[in-house]
């Protein structure tokens, strides 16, 4: 049996399903491209997750500030004995018994004061006897004379012998000595009886009396009956190293002697019982020019004002000498300073904030500084604070210290 189908429905139906056949394969495409996007963003994303970032450079933060250009004075200490510049014992210098007292104990009298008597009725009595003998004298010397006179022209015209003029001569001669002799006598029993009022010599505080009113004193008896002190000026005597010494000789400074030519010479300061220092400098004015060979020093002396009497004779103080004046020293920290078996080293900073390990020569140390003597320049900035996690080359965030912002 036959069919027949008409062709144009045929060709309806085919169409029909290519349309479907094509739209099933673009929605295919579609999947695929969105699952590839989806895998693409994925795998994107975790790489950017997992990529390492930049980091931004972190520097350390120091301090620092410029080196000080300085005058600075260098000072050594000492141990010293303070000495009044006058210090005279009151002696007697005859013998007799002390008969007054004329000044208070403790008190300050004048030059020529009287400050005792002894008992003057003996050598009063030796004074009026040396009289006697000399006013005889004086009349035995004249009889000589006239006698001599008397001589002379008897022996012109023969009338005396050539020996009655010798011993008329002698006789004149002899009484003239003997007149000397009286003379001598008188001033020695003067001078005696001037001792018998003893006087200051000096201006000054006076001790307590050695000896009580009464007592037998001079050369037979006790002779210290006091002691005049001028305090207006004082001694400061303390010794002096070998080394420092020599120290002073490198630098051109004598200790002892006064330099014009110089801004600044060496002068002393010390210190009072209360740990507070006298307001008043004493200057150094001589020096043992030999050293004790037991002790390796050599005594040094300083004069100083003492107005008010607040330094006392014999008392001990702490000296502390101007040895040296560094002008225009270039001045650091101590803390600035790292100490190591290789020498001492500063991290100085450059203009670009790179640190430089520099090694330094050390000078003295003044309080809580050090004179840098050679490795550093006047315009230098130097690291204070923070050296410790620092390394040669690295660069620096600067902090500046207060006193530099100030």
């Amino acid at each position: 049996m036959q069919i027949n189908i008409p062709t144009e429905k045929f060709s309806e139906a085919g169409s029909s399903v290519l349309k479907r056949l094509k739209m099933k394969k673009r929605n295919r495409n579609i999947l695929i491209i969105a699952i590839a996007v989806v895998l693409l963003t994925g795998i994107s994303l975790a790489i950017y997750l997992k990529w390492p970032k930049e980091i931004a450079e972190i520097l350390p933060v120091v301090q620092a500030e410029p080196v000080r250009i300085e005058n600075v004075g260098i000072y050594v200490e000492y141990a010293g004995k303070i000495k009044a510049k006058q210090h005279v014992e009151i002696r007697a210098r005859v013998e007799g018994y002390l008969e007054k007292m004329h000044f208070e104990e403790g008190g300050y009298v004048k030059k020529n004061d009287l400050l005792f008597t002894i008992d003057p009725k003996v050598y009063k009595a030796k004074v009026e006897k040396a009289e006697a003998q000399l006013e005889k004298s004086r009349f035995l010397a004249e009889k000589a004379k006239r006698d001599l006179d008397r001589i002379k022209p008897l022996y012109a015209e023969n009338a005396a012998s050539k020996l009655d003029l010798d011993n008329a001569i002698a006789a004149y001669e002899g009484a003239n000595a003997e007149v000397a002799m009286n003379e001598a006598d008188l001033t020695q029993a003067k001078i005696a009886l001037s001792y018998t009022e003893i006087r200051s010599p000096i201006s000054g505080f006076i001790s307590e009396r050695g000896a009580d009113i009464g007592t037998l004193v001079g050369p037979g008896g006790k002779s210290l009956l006091a002691t005049v002190v001028n305090s207006d000026t004082v001694q400061i005597n303390f010794s002096m190293t070998a080394l420092d010494y020599l120290k002073c000789k490198e630098r051109n400074v004598n200790i002892g002697h006064q330099n014009e030519t110089r801004a600044w010479n060496p002068y002393i300061t010390i210190t009072l019982a209360d740990n507070t220092e006298y307001p008043v400098r004493g200057v150094v004015d001589f020096a043992d020019p030999k050293v004790d060979p037991n002790t390796g020093t050599f005594s040094v002396r300083a004069q100083m004002p003492n107005p008010d009497h607040i330094l006392l004779s014999g008392q001990l103080t702490k000296v502390k000498l101007l040895m040296d004046v560094r002008e225009e020293a270039i001045v650091v920290p101590n803390k600035s300073i790292v100490i190591e078996k290789g020498g001492a080293y500063i991290f100085v900073v450059r203009k670009d904030n790179i640190v430089e390990k520099r090694f330094v020569e050390i000078g003295p140390r003044v309080n809580n500084d050090a004179i840098v003597e050679r490795g550093l320049g006047k315009d230098e900035m130097i690291i204070t604070e923070g050296y410790h996690k620092l390394s040669h080359g690295m660069k620096v965030e600067l902090k500046k210290s207060q006193k530099n912002e100030e």
